[in-house]
């Protein structure tokens, strides 16, 4: 056995997987976010570890005893600040945090070599600007800074009292020479930084330390081998087999993404794309992505007071279906891709009298598809080839979602086994590959198919009028949330 474990935004999934690479068992425990000002988002990081131990316990005892490794993902960018005895600071900061647009652009401004060396705009949701707010509003704290660590990597640490991470996710530091695959000296002392700040940086498949005792006992394993892992996209790649040049994934879990994988690293930070390290030696990928995606979906259910996400599905699925007037902007968090816009916010549009749960999910479920759009055409614009997107994250547990994706992007949607566990999966699956070895390409291949979702001529013309006034109403609403 193997074990993956994410470390998420709204959750901690654990993912047992077996010695042929198969998902055996998955379990999860929740986590909450805190909102304490406009922009910001927040987590206690003891919740990480509180919520790890308790997705570890749910899983069957005997398969636990049996793993052999462990690799961990988890949700990127999330500025974890500890002190010299290795305790937290402060609460982390996280990927969606829009807090530190000010110290974006003036970083922007003062060090071009966040694009030239680390192949990317500086965006709030990236940790460097969010160490420059802290070093200007909470200097006390930027004081005692020892180390700077992401979600997954403080959770590595609890679990092995080592402090290491990966390439896929230290490159959403900003700090990264990503084409080289390093700490940049000259990146992190534009924000105050040095490299003893930062932890070890490894390759996903590559050992960063063993269980500790106390961890190993509770969870009933040896003290086994705990892997470098990977970011929650690179993970989720992995596990899909999303490893070599143009392969495509595409993420619906609390944010969406859509990522392409390839052998050379690219960049086209103008459309606002990231360009990142892969959780795999010598490879990269190019990503949009958009803040609020399965989380829009989670925001209707409270709206309409509906049980859950499927009961919204199945209602919009039947009583609405495309077609339909209502509009939806899905920036309940700011966007990135392709607008790099802290300020944007959600919106319902279009509605009447007979606009009820059934068309208010509708709504979010192509609005969701629209911004996926537009990040798909970010790509594009990058001079990459996507002529099939496998699906990962909460959200590909919806055929019908698909059928709305595939007719929006216009390219067929691809559902694995595994898929719905994403990160976590291929977090086990980079441990795997630790203990056996052998080829990327024979250790990672695609799970098996289990649906194909083609796109259909007459969804098409459904959604494309819909979506361009979309984009419409987002140009001509852009300003009016805009802060001072």
């Amino acid at each position: 056995m193997f074990l993956g474990v994410d470390i998420g935004t709204s959750s901690v999934k654990a993912t047992l997987i077996d010695d042929a690479g198969h998902p055996v068992e998955v379990a999860q425990a929740d986590l909450s976010i805190s909102r304490p000002a406009p922009l910001w988002s927040e987590q206690n990081p003891s919740d990480w570890w509180t919520a790890t131990n308790m997705a570890v316990a749910k899983l069957d005892v005997a398969r636990r005893h049996a793993v052999k490794a462990i690799g961990l993902s988890g949700q990127m960018h999330g500025a974890t600040l500890l002190d010299d005895a290795l305790k937290p600071l402060r609460p982390a900061i996280l990927w969606n945090d829009g807090r530190s647009f000010r110290e974006c652009a003036e970083l922007q401004e003062s060090t071009p070599e966040f694009v030239s060396i680390g192949g990317n705009l500086v965006m709030p949701g990236f940790t460097a600007p969010k160490l420059e707010w802290v070093h200007r509003h909470e200097p006390d704290i930027f004081r005692k800074i020892a180390k700077v660590l992401l979600p997954k990597d403080y959770v590595r640490l609890r679990m092995t009292g080592e402090l290491a991470s990966d390439m896929s996710d230290s490159s959403g530091t900003l700090w990264m020479d990503v084409a080289n695959r390093r700490w940049s000296a000259h990146l992190l002392n534009a924000t105050g930084l040095e490299e003893h700040h930062m932890p070890l940086l490894y390759e996903g498949h590559e050992v960063t330390g063993s269980l500790r005792a106390e961890a190993a006992e509770a969870w009933g394993m040896g003290r086994v081998p705990v892997v470098a892992g990977g970011g929650d996209n690179a993970a989720g790649a992995v596990g899909v087999g999303v490893t070599d040049e143009g392969d495509t994934l595409l993420s619906l879990g609390t944010s969406g993404v859509i990522f392409v994988a390839g052998r050379t690293y690219r960049s086209n930070p103008d459309s606002a794309a990231h360009a990142f390290c892969h959780a795999l030696p010598n490879r990269w990928h190019l990503m949009s992505v958009m803040l609020s995606a399965a989380s829009c979906l989670d925001w209707a259910v409270r709206l309409t007071g509906l049980s859950d996400a499927g009961q919204l599905i199945q209602r919009a699925e039947k009583d609405a279906g495309l077609g339909t007037q209502e509009i939806f902007l899905p920036y309940l968090s700011g966007e990135r891709t392709p607008h790099n816009n802290p300020h944007a916010a959600g919106m319902l549009f279009g509605l009447n009298h007979d606009s009820g749960a059934a068309q208010i999910g509708q709504a979010v479920l192509e609005g969701v598809a629209f911004g996926m759009a537009d990040g798909l055409q970010a790509l594009i614009a990058s001079g990459v080839d996507v002529h099939q997107v496998s699906v990962i994250g909460g959200g590909a547990q919806s055929l019908y979602w698909g059928r709305i994706l595939s007719a929006t992007l216009n390219r067929p949607m691809v559902y694995r086994d595994g898929a719905a566990t994403g990160p976590a999966f291929g977090a086990a699956r980079l441990a795997r590959y630790h203990i056996q070895g052998g080829t990327i390409d024979d250790m990672f291949t695609p799970p098996k198919v289990l649906d194909i979702v083609e796109p259909r001529e007459g969804d098409i013309d459904l959604l494309m009028p819909k979506y361009e006034k979309f984009s419409a109403l987002y140009h001509m609403t852009k300003n009016a949330l805009k802060g001072d």
